[in-house]
């Protein structure tokens, strides 16, 4: 996992160096501007281009395509709730689910990530922009089981990237599916039956 952030890190550190902060939050405001006034359909590196006042080469030397751009719009504006350290495994799964799902379906971020998994389906480029997001994505979901690791409430052996393909595996089967779920029983349950299993507990924890 370190192999991983490191390069992550360092690709980012090699953009960054490039890259001119009032021209990328320019380039960033105009993405968030057009996502909300014309939704995907109206979404094009000539639009954004266009209103921020920036060449579109310019736009392509630091996202490779709009899919990149739009998943850097997508995670600005994710809230914070959805990584919040509650003390608890389950308790940081359970706001995890309630976040995103608030998220996707009070806003047009679900909307927005659908497409970008549709386009990952027939574009390379696409696909790799999404990998890498979820790389990333990854490690940061990880988290909460290292921190459950840290506390002593999960096995040392437990293989975090697994876990946190787990969750990321349940959240955008449902949002493909058109079922986002905003229940909080219902996401209490998943989050307990996640950290918790299948297997019944001994007796005397019963």
């Amino acid at each position: 996992m370190s192999e991983l952030t490191d390069d992550i890190d360092d690709r980012r550190r090699s953009i960054g160096a490039r890259r001119n902060p009032e021209t990328e939050e320019a380039i960033l405001e105009a993405a968030e501007a057009i996502m909300a006034e014309q939704g995907i359909a109206g979404f094009s590196i000539e639009a954004v281009a266009k209103r921020a006042r920036a060449g579109k080469p310019t736009i392509y030397k630091w996202w490779p395509g709009k899919t990149a751009l739009l998943l850097d719009v997508y995670h600005r504006q994710k809230p914070a709730n959805v990584h919040m350290d509650t003390g608890s495994v389950e308790g940081d799964v359970f706001a995890f689910l309630t976040g995103v799902f608030a998220h996707w379906g009070d806003t047009g971020a679900g909307q927005v990530f659908r497409f970008v998994i549709a386009e990952a389906q027939r574009d390379q480029a696409a696909a790799a922009s999404l990998a890498d997001y979820a790389a990333e994505r990854r490690i940061q979901s990880g988290q909460i089981f290292r921190r459950g690791i840290d506390r002593g409430e999960l096995a040392k052996d437990v293989d975090v990237g697994l876990c946190a393909d787990i969750l990321a595996g349940f959240i955008w089967q449902r949002l493909l599916t058109g079922r986002i779920e905003r229940d909080p029983a219902q996401l209490r349950q998943v989050a307990r039956q996640m950290v918790r299993g299948l297997l019944t507990p001994p007796l005397g924890e019963r």
